[in-house]
């Protein structure tokens, strides 16, 4: 295997070694695992605790045992108290899993070959835009890896990367949010049995966005005046007082209503809507592995991420409710067509979420999730077309130029689907292929916004203003339409008369933006304690 720096970012947070350009797991690695993959009978693994007492030994084996690389202890008894009597998991599961643990380097070394410096896997380090895509067999691997908490740890939190092991999911089930937790496991144990009895073949992809914070030839950051000199028009608004975000069936982009690091505590006690998300599409779990914590001008998208678990509840009432078959159709890329983007709201605004600073850095981290990552050029031919565009707003789609010389490289992917345009069927087995740049295809499909109150629950955000914003960026990202779930709040019962109100009156993003600067104003010194609805139109029947 060539000497490739992209290898080179993630090796040290990979629980593999590289020597004459091969990887690999040590001797000791290679006969434990091989012992477990032929079944309980040989290799003794019968309960949780001996389950976990191999694990112990494999993190040693790795040399993962340095001060800070110690694993949390009361984990053992998680994994004894869902192991103890899983027979089906002793006898397949865990065999199963240790096999797909053996091909892991063969698996890392068919990605890399497959791969080219810019999609291949790597640290996608904040500020620099860029994508990953991973077959899901070497995400499954990956999984394992977390499964059997091999990662190393001490380095990341110096990257500001997310804890990817499950030692601290499996020790929180003795805690007094047991029952909630223990379903979250269920859902991942869901998936390995799944993945293990019928490998998927498709792929993934993990792209960090990034709207560049320094003027740059062609790029900049939005401000308030490009704001209110937007002339487009605002999109087709939808509003549904029931169903979830996941469930929508027009195509659009999902929104995971997330924290500025991936994932939340999707590996901890967290169980709100990141979280949740993140049990059902377990492979969202292994961005965190790679992407660290987001900053204001950044959102992460990812593309294939398949759904193995149906749920019912939240937080506390959550549920494993047994399995999901995705049956969404896969894209040129062998991506199933899930499109999800991770944008973080500010934590508990208060009164500030008003003033023009939040409500400008909520707007951008809007826009840098909803804009197209991989479609600048056909953008950019949009906003030409279209006379009525500003350019400020829209000078940071055409990849032209981001700053950094890391940054200009990763933009070159970002030009690669109006440059080739090789078709790859439907059915091909793209996780043995990989992906290379030139296999992009330009996708013509409208793809909308399905949302909801981001950062309105645990995170303390005004839920009127958030529609407004999020209908804002999505139409300034010149996304055909919004789909905003409401999940029955009180508050947005009118939702639908306003929005209506306002394309009656055919508002464009400068004018609606004005509007709520304008609110936002009075509501910060004072001059009115009303909801942004009820402030725009005082007819409204009362949401009480």
């Amino acid at each position: 295997m060539e000497d490739r720096e992209d290898l080179k970012s993630i090796l040290p947070y990979l629980p593999l070694s590289l020597c004459s350009s091969s990887l690999f797991w040590p001797n000791q690695v290679v006969e434990t695992l091989t012992s477990l993959s032929r079944g309980p009978s040989h290799s003794g693994v019968t309960s949780g605790y001996k389950l976990f007492q191999v694990i112990s030994d494999l993190r040693r084996a790795i040399s993962l045992t340095l001060p800070f690389d110690i694993l949390d202890f009361s984990a053992a008894d998680g994994y004894a108290l869902l192991f103890d009597e899983a027979e089906k998991w002793m006898g397949q599961v865990i065999p199963a899993m240790a096999d797909l643990l053996l091909r892991l380097p063969s698996l890392l070394e068919a990605h890399y070959r497959n791969t080219d410096v810019l999609t291949g896997l790597r640290l996608l380090e904040s500020q620099n835009s860029g994508i990953v895509f991973l077959s899901q067999e070497l995400i499954g691997a990956f999984l394992g890896c977390s499964f059997f908490c091999l990662f190393p740890i001490s380095d990341r939190f110096d990257k500001q990367l997310q804890m990817i092991n499950f030692d601290h999911l499996f020790a929180n089930l003795s805690s007094s949010y047991r029952e909630n937790l223990e379903n979250k496991v269920k859902c991942i144990m869901h998936y390995f049995e799944r993945i293990c009895s019928s490998m998927p073949t498709g792929m993934v992809s993990f792209e960090r966005k990034v709207l560049p914070l320094e003027p740059n030839p062609g790029v900049c950051y939005p401000e308030i005046d490009d704001w209110r000199n937007s002339r487009l028009p605002l999109c087709k608004f939808q509003a549904y007082h029931s169903g979830l975000i996941e469930d929508q069936s027009h195509g659009a982009l999902e929104v995971d209503f997330a924290n500025e690091y991936l994932g939340g505590g999707a590996l901890r006690r967290g169980c709100v809507q990141e979280e949740i998300r993140f049990m059902i599409n377990p492979e969202l779990i292994i961005g965190m592995l790679f992407l660290p914590r987001m900053a204001d001008n950044e959102a992460i998208e990812v593309v294939g991420a398949e759904r193995f678990s149906d749920y019912t509840g939240y937080a506390s009432t959550f549920r494993f409710s047994g399995d999901y078959v995705d049956k969404k159709d896969l894209d040129v890329m062998g991506r199933i067509k899930t499109r999800i983007i991770a944008i973080d709201a500010l934590c508990f605004p208060g009164t500030r979420q008003f003033r023009h600073e939040c409500l400008l850095r909520e707007v951008n981290k809007a826009f840098c999730g909803f804009k197209d990552g991989f479609n600048y050029q056909q953008y950019q031919r949009h906003c030409q077309e279209d006379r009525v565009c500003t350019p400020s707003l829209h000078k940071d789609v055409d990849g032209s130029n981001v700053g950094t010389s890391s940054d200009v490289q990763m933009d070159e992917a970002s030009r690669i689907p109006s440059v080739f345009s090789q078709e790859r069927s439907k059915d091909s087995k793209a996780s043995a292929d990989g992906i290379k740049g030139n296999q992009y295809l330009e996708s013509d499909e409208p793809i909308g916004i399905a949302t909801g109150n981001w950062g309105c629950g645990a995170f303390g955000g005004d839920p009127e203003l958030k529609v407004a914003i999020q209908w804002l960026a999505a139409s300034q990202a010149k996304r055909p339409f919004i789909l905003y779930h409401t999940f029955g709040l009180r508050e947005l019962k009118n939702i639908n008369q306003v929005c209506t109100w306002i394309h009656s009156n055919g508002w464009t993003v400068g004018e609606l933006w004005g509007v709520v600067v304008d609110y936002s104003s009075k509501r910060l010194n004072g001059k009115t304690k009303d909801g942004f609805f009820s402030w725009l139109l005082p007819s409204l029947p009362s949401n009480a």
